[in-house]
């Protein structure tokens, strides 16, 4: 059984693939399941019981993964007349308060509950996400600079959690090894050299964006002088930074990424250096999750 139209549609307009979504949501419900039925639901909730309830939230942050959600519940048999007619209350990108809810549902008790943990699972994590995004992003606003995001996401989740990373003001790098291409270290060194590695990737790959990762300013001059557009540096001090900003200026249209050990606190200051983009690993790999719970409101 494949997902409903209207959450397809809600999907597809929120930029995710309903197939990669539903095959997300489907193996998170089946670990649940894998054991058995779900027990403690069938022996609490009497048959036919429906029950009205609320995601709210426990914590201020941002919000994102209501499609998700959406697709857990149709996933789970619940319509989404149950959700749809009723909200969703706020919307993905929302700053939240303490207290706000986000959601609310009417549907089968059972299944409701049944439901409930993975619902919550996608909502705080990718929330989590958009969250601690949305603060990089306010510290960055006017400056020019922009937060990116990186492949280390969690495997099976890169489409879910990069669309969080757009919820909370974020751009997203590449999302596959297809799309872009990124030199790195050792992608260098098995060509024999940023020079060589970048006419080799050109010729494999014309057309496709390529960014080349350097650790030092020789490095940097020579990705420029073979006609890297986008550059990332890695791991170097706010001096090398400028540095190569200054040197970057004399090639029309190149841009440059900060990498490594980045912290929120000194973003202003990164972005003083003339950089065009931040590249931030810990938004989809370590940001804590927010707090948002479902709370039944009624049944019937």
């Amino acid at each position: 059984m494949t997902l409903s139209p209207a959450v397809t549609a809600r999907l597809l307009a929120a930029g995710l693939d309903p197939g990669d979504t539903e095959r997300a949501v489907r193996g998170a419900l089946d670990e649940d399941l894998r054991y058995g039925p779900d027990v403690t639901s069938a022996a609490t909730a009497a048959p036919g019981a429906r029950a009205a309830a609320g995601v709210v939230a426990r914590e201020p942050g941002v919000l994102a993964g209501l499609p998700v959600a959406l697709a857990v519940l149709d996933a789970a048999g619940i319509p989404p007349a149950a959700v749809l007619g009723s909200g969703p209350v706020r919307a993905d990108g929302d700053r939240l308060d303490r207290g706000t809810e986000v959601l609310r549902i009417n549907a089968p008790l059972r299944e409701l509950l049944g439901a409930e943990r993975t619902l919550l699972n996608f909502l705080t994590h990718l929330s989590g996400i958009a969250t601690a995004t949305r603060a990089w992003s306010d510290a960055l606003a006017g400056t020019g600079c922009t937060v990116r995001d990186t492949r280390k996401t969690t495997p099976g989740l890169r489409q879910l959690e990069k669309y969080a990373v757009r919820c909370g003001g974020g751009r997203n790098h590449r999302m596959g090894l297809g799309d872009a291409a990124l030199i790195k270290d050792n992608h260098i060194v098995a060509a024999g050299g940023i020079t060589a590695a970048i006419e080799a990737v050109r010729a494999a790959a014309p057309g496709l964006p390529l960014e080349v990762e350097c650790d030092t300013l020789p490095q940097v001059r020579e990705a420029l002088d073979a006609g890297a557009g986008l550059i990332l540096l890695d791991n170097m001090s706010l001096a090398d930074l400028r540095a190569a900003v200054a040197m970057a200026r004399r090639y029309p249209g190149a841009r440059l990424e900060a990498s490594g050990g980045l912290r929120l606190e000194t973003a202003g200051t990164l972005a003083e250096t003339g950089v065009d983009f931040v590249a931030v690993g810990a938004l989809t790999h370590s940001s804590p999750a927010l707090d948002l719970g479902l709370d039944l409101s009624g049944r019937s």
